[in-house]
């Protein structure tokens, strides 16, 4: 409920601004959807269900002045879900005032509000990006983000690109309810308190930073956070469903956490790297250090027999040393197609799986997109899991093959 008031008090402000006359001169965007899962199997809780619906809108408001010097930009989520109560949310995905500062010798930029910000280069997962909390309940693949407070201040010269970054207000992930589905087998109850494993809890301030640069054909980054970890490192058990499942809430540590990020294009070929060192330094894990890492390339052959078709190969490896939370990505193989059709409806097709060289767990996935007219676009995805052993993290989802299509009006 805190987050639709939230959402509402910034959708009251835009309409004060419209009637003011500052909004009329700005633009207006975003997309209203609707969107269904399906699943093949029946599932393990007997509170969750085979189907979903829900709704989804996400407008967007852009307004610039002082010639283009200075910007306004705000986008707002919500979604109606028709069983899962947790997936039905709203937040505010950017809320920003942009001003940009030159003089002779160099520019900064300053970025105030809530907003996004994305790091990495690898396809499969992104070690590196750390300064957005992720949207749970949106998606599996972690690719969704929740807006974060902050104070951004960059400057590109000859020699980079300097971020840096001031997190007031820690954002806590969101995890699928008791009818959820996919979710993990114990519920995440996110309406109690979370537990912080230091004194300051949520109310941390956080700080991160990125130099970032290119040679020739190569792009680097390199990168540094220390604040509250956006992925928890333990669940406590709190209490039992009705239905005989535990009841968790999540726990979360102070880290600091140094990463690298790059990639090399020689012809059809792009190389890829992640790398992130986590160190907890605060509660029953203090002083766990931590490694990870995804690797790879992907190669692409552009219009293959004579046609408008590209064709790419993606190849990536995961390692982790667990030392902090399990994860899925320890020691896994990831192998993908990408079809892109460069067709007026811009098509494109994503289809691969991953799979554990420990116990030849296989999760696979086909992903497309395609518009349809000049405001309409359709969106499909097909996850499957397959051999998930127990006490591995996906064996909560060996019933939970599914597919999600999503039609969307954009305007």
């Amino acid at each position: 409920m805190k987050n639709i008031r939230t959402c509402l008090a910034v959708i009251g402000l835009l309409c004060s601004c419209f009637v003011s006359g500052f909004v009329y001169s700005g633009e207006f965007s975003g997309y209203i959807g609707g969107q269904t899962r399906i699943f093949f199997e029946e599932p393990i809780s007997s509170e969750q269900h085979n189907s979903y619906l829900s709704a989804v809108a996400e407008p967007e408001f852009f307004h610039d002045w002082d010639n283009g010097a200075q910007n306004l930009e705000v986008k707002l989520f919500y979604r109606i879900d028709q069983h899962d109560e947790q997936r039905t949310h709203g937040d505010i995905r950017e809320l920003s005032w942009t001003g940009v500062f030159e003089n002779s010798h160099e520019n900064w930029e300053v970025l105030a509000g809530i907003s996004k910000v994305f790091w990495g280069v690898t396809e499969t997962q992104h070690l590196v990006d750390i300064v957005n909390q992720t949207d749970q309940v949106e998606n599996v693949d972690g690719e969704d983000k929740l807006g974060q407070p902050m104070i951004r201040f960059s400057t590109e010269r000859d020699w980079g690109i300097v971020d840096l970054f001031i997190l007031p207000g820690f954002r806590e992930r969101t995890f699928p309810g008791a009818e959820g589905r996919p979710r993990p087998g114990a519920i995440v109850d996110t309406d109690r308190n979370a537990i912080y494993d230091f004194s300051a809890g949520k109310q941390h301030v956080d700080f991160a930073g990125r130099y970032s640069h290119y040679i020739g054909e190569w792009e680097f980054g390199v990168s540094l956070f220390t604040g509250t970890g956006r992925e928890p490192t333990d669940f406590k058990p709190v209490a039992v469903s009705p239905t005989g499942e535990t009841i968790v809430v999540p726990v979360y540590s102070l880290i600091n956490q140094i990463g690298v990020d790059s990639q090399a294009f020689f012809g059809d070929w792009t190389w890829k790297l992640e790398a992130a060192n986590t160190i907890v330094r605060s509660g029953a894990k203090k002083d766990i250090n931590s490694f990870k890492t995804v690797a790879g390339f992907e190669y692409t052959l552009v219009g293959i027999s004579d046609s408008s078709i590209d064709l790419g190969f993606v190849v990536e490896y995961h390692y982790s040393d667990q030392r902090i939370s399990d994860t899925i990505f320890d020691n896994d193989l990831a192998t993908a197609l990408r079809f892109v059709l460069n067709d007026a409806q811009s098509t494109e097709i994503l289809a691969g799986f991953t799979t554990d060289a420990d116990t030849q767990t296989i999760g696979s996935f086909i992903e497309a997109s395609r518009r349809l007219g000049e405001s309409w676009t359709l969106e499909a995805q097909l996850r499957t899991f397959h051999g998930a052993k127990q006490g591995r993290p996906l064996f909560s989802f060996r019933f939970d093959n599914f597919v999600q299509i999503d039609l969307n009006y954009h305007f």
